[in-house]
């Protein structure tokens, strides 16, 4: 059943950046995930995280307790008050069957982003999906899922207009650096080598900033990210100690906690009074917000590119429309396709027997008689054999096929005519 689906969400629809950073999974802490999969006796979990949302999807045909969202958040984030840990549980929506489906395509075809139209969330699905799989935590469920969603994304992308003129929130940023200074030779130190830095630095190199320095917690990231800019790569723990000066500092690592303190960052003035441009691309924020109360600061982070994302919505919005009929179709057709599976699924059993059976009259109902023919004869017969062995396999699943589909189509037309 669909109903078995289930999502538990908090985007920047429903919350700040803020809070949403209170529910990110601190680093790679698959045994947290484990915990929460096991505690409410999840079948199967995917976990995402991006700049703008967190989502739990998970398969479980039982019930899904109320409190749900409230004991996630205190798993996760234990050091939180009990009314803090409750504020935030009623801030998340909890989705299920068909529309925690509908809401997952809509998740993969950025059409639940920040900035609708931004391609970069299926590279992000398709990774948390494989990360997750290797974690053991997801399932058969899933897998059909998120394959037949990024399936659907992909044509949602190609059949309209929703990822034209579309802009990403390091688009964004940059683009306000950009405003902010035009000096191709600023000195730029980018804290963190991971994606979201790796696509600043593309724009960078694009428009021909030449004066970079690159930390990371991994120097062989630092310098791997460096070379593509012809810059340097230090290790994080120099970023203390570094005594060169800075005119724009982007900062953006996987820690869920300030890195830029206001002691580093007043070290990284160097005793400079110039205006700095400060890009703080991290959920929750990595630039300690004291800074900007002790010195000049031009202060670009996510939840300020939210007014400028909304003056691209127009045209976009009316191509969501378009994207909202193409997943109600492809809704349909994902229900056929996961009955399909599960039919698959109950039957796969009878390969098995039909081998079995194939192979007690070979060796022993007619081993006697089989033993003795000829060996060209023998060729035929176990040709023969696989044959009906192949044909004997299909014709069941596939009848049982098609009565699951007419029932189905029957159950389809209902809805059609109460709707």
């Amino acid at each position: 059943m669909l109903d078995g689906y289930h999502v538990l969400t908090l985007t920047h629809r429903d919350a700040t950046l803020e809070t949403i950073g209170k529910v990110v999974v601190d680093g790679d802490a698959t045994y947290l995930l484990h915990q929460l999969k096991d505690r409410f006796a999840w079948e199967e979990m995917l976990y995402l995280a991006t700049c703008n949302r967190v989502v739990f999807l998970f398969y479980a045909q039982g019930p899904v307790a109320e409190n749900t969202a409230s004991e996630i958040v205190s798993m996760i984030r234990p050091d939180l008050s009990d009314a803090e840990t409750t504020g935030i549980g009623a801030q998340m929506r909890m989705l299920h069957g068909a529309d925690a489906i509908r809401h997952w395509m809509e998740v993969a075809a950025s059409m639940d982003s920040l900035v609708i139209g931004e391609r970069e969330i299926i590279r992000q699905l398709r990774e948390a999906y494989d990360h997750n799989y290797k974690a053991g935590l997801t399932g058969d469920h899933l897998r059909l899922l998120t394959r037949f969603t990024i399936e659907t994304a992909k044509e949602i992308y190609s059949q309209t207009g929703i990822g034209e003129k579309a802009v990403s929130v390091v688009a964004l940023a940059f683009g306000e650096m950009l405003k902010a200074t035009s000096d191709r030779n600023s000195r730029i130190l980018l804290v963190g080598a991971g994606q979201t830095n790796t696509l600043f630095a593309k724009f960078l190199a694009k428009y021909g900033f030449n004066n970079i320095t690159v930390f990371n917690r991994s120097l062989e990231n630092a310098q791997t990210l460096a070379a593509t800019l012809q810059g340097r790569a230090l290790p994080l723990d120099a970023l203390q100690h570094y005594s060169e000066g800075f005119d724009c500092l982007v900062v953006c690592t996987g820690a869920t906690h300030a890195v830029i303190t206001p002691e580093i960052y007043h070290n990284l003035l160097q005793g400079e009074t110039s205006k700095k441009i400060v890009v703080d691309l991290s959920v929750p924020n990595n630039v300690d917000k004291h800074i900007l109360s002790t010195a000049p600061v031009h202060f670009i982070e996510i939840e300020g590119l939210k007014s400028i994302a909304s003056e691209n919505l127009a045209y976009r919005e009316n191509e969501r429309k378009k994207a909202e009929i193409m997943i109600t179709d492809r809704l349909y057709t994902f229900r056929g396709q996961w009955h399909e599976r599960q039919v698959e699924r109950s039957m796969s059993h009878i390969p098995d027997e039909v081998r079995a059976v194939k192979e007690r009259a070979i060796n022993q109902v007619y081993g006697k008689e089989f033993s003795a023919l000829d060996t060209k004869t023998q060729a035929l017969i176990m040709e023969m054999m696989g044959y009906m062995e192949k044909k004997c396999v299909a014709i069941p699943i596939k009848a049982v096929k098609e009565i699951a589909k007419k029932q189905l189509e029957r159950k389809q037309r209902v809805v059609n005519r109460e709707s």
